[in-house]
């Protein structure tokens, strides 16, 4: 009996929505599975899936060119949207020899800062003319999430101009005071440098870098937000301090003094995130967040890196908060469990003192 796959995929999406979950994968020789809150969870009314069965989903997920440089390239990243409306973050891949399949869901609903339970102080960082501004942390925190909202704010309250280079494009956006091009990388551009260089001569005021994952698109969005652009990307990496090394360590040494001096000037905001299970379900951010004042600055240009984590606890006045002293207060409002805390902390010892 032959098996509808574009109707099997369908009921497979609608489950993954309407069980909230947040992952749907694919795997030879086990039943589909979801994420939710976490958990991989098997759905074993479905049957175990065998390589022609993966094999058909992909050629329903790709076009015709993305199937050819996945079987070309053995990965390959995309989004997929359903004939529902419904949108996946994808990536196709090999493992052992065989097809795999993991699909994140995007909701199409952008929420704001209260419902993503996100301090307010990001509206600020969304309100300025230039800068440059991260959300960092591991793969799977929300740091899109985050990054959508914000744009979203400046969508809704400014007559602006934003370009977007993402791969592939996640959140899409319904226009209301601002214009906002959306550019995929592979489609609409050969690559998020080249984009972000053609940015500049778009009459761009807000940028939007999906991802920077070589010396050429950081150097890029630094020059962008030196230039007067206002500029937000991501990284995958733990913290405000850990964030800048990266990115002066991705330079030559003969050109890294001169990158912390334009960082210094440029940099706005470093906002690290991590999203923890609620005691009462669901996820919730814990968050660090380091704002530049003059302090920061002068820090970044002579290189005393590791003294930020000190600048980023004595500045709570201004705004900023340091990871451990969110956990103790997500522990102290009864929002997730000190286990939690601990497991969360990257210096469980400066966590203990605080609780």
């Amino acid at each position: 009996m032959s098996v509808d796959y574009k109707r099997e995929l369908q009921a497979l999406i609608e489950l993954t929505v309407s069980e909230k979950a947040s992952d749907l994968h694919f795997s030879v020789g086990a039943h589909p599975l979801i994420r939710v809150t976490n958990s991989l969870i098997p759905l074993v009314k479905k049957p175990i899936l065998t390589e022609a069965d993966i094999n058909a989903f992909a050629k329903i997920l790709l076009r015709e060119d993305q199937y050819a440089r996945y079987l070309e390239f053995n990965e390959i990243d995309f989004s997929f949207e359903s004939a529902d409306g419904v949108r996946f973050r994808g990536n196709s891949f090999y493992q052992r020899g065989r097809m795999g399949i993991a699909l994140r869901l995007i909701p199409n609903v952008i929420r704001n800062f209260e419902e993503l339970n996100l301090p307010p102080i990001l509206e600020s960082f969304t309100q300025r003319p230039q800068g440059f501004f991260l959300c960092v942390g591991p793969v799977g925190q929300g740091k899109s999430t985050t990054l959508a909202a914000m744009i979203n704010m400046i969508n809704k309250t400014r007559s602006e101009h934003i370009v977007t280079i993402e791969d592939p494009i996640e959140y899409v956006y319904q226009e209301e005071k601002a214009l906002i091009d959306q550019r995929e990388v592979g489609i609409d551009t050969k690559s998020f440098e080249v984009a972000l260089t053609a940015a500049l001569r778009q009459d761009v005021d807000v940028i939007l870098v999906g991802e920077m994952r070589n010396t050429e698109t950081i150097s890029a969005a630094v020059t962008a937000a030196e230039t007067g652009h206002l500029v937000y990307s991501t990284l995958h990496t733990n913290d405000a301090a850990q964030t800048i090394n990266r990115i002066v360590d991705s330079f030559p040494a003969a050109q890294q003094a001169q990158v912390r001096v334009q960082l210094a000037s440029s940099l706005i905001g470093i906002f690290s995130q991590r999203l923890i299970p609620h005691i009462s379900g669901g996820l919730v951010p814990a968050y660090e967040l380091l704002i530049n004042n003059n302090a920061v600055s002068n820090l970044i240009r002579e290189n005393r890196i590791h003294e930020i984590p000190s600048v980023i606890e004595t500045g709570l006045e201004q705004g900023m908060i340091d990871m451990n002293r969110c956990l103790v207060r997500m522990v102290q409002n009864g929002d997730i469990t000190i286990e939690n805390a601990f497991s969360h902390s990257v210096n469980p010892k400066g966590l203990e003192r605080l609780l």
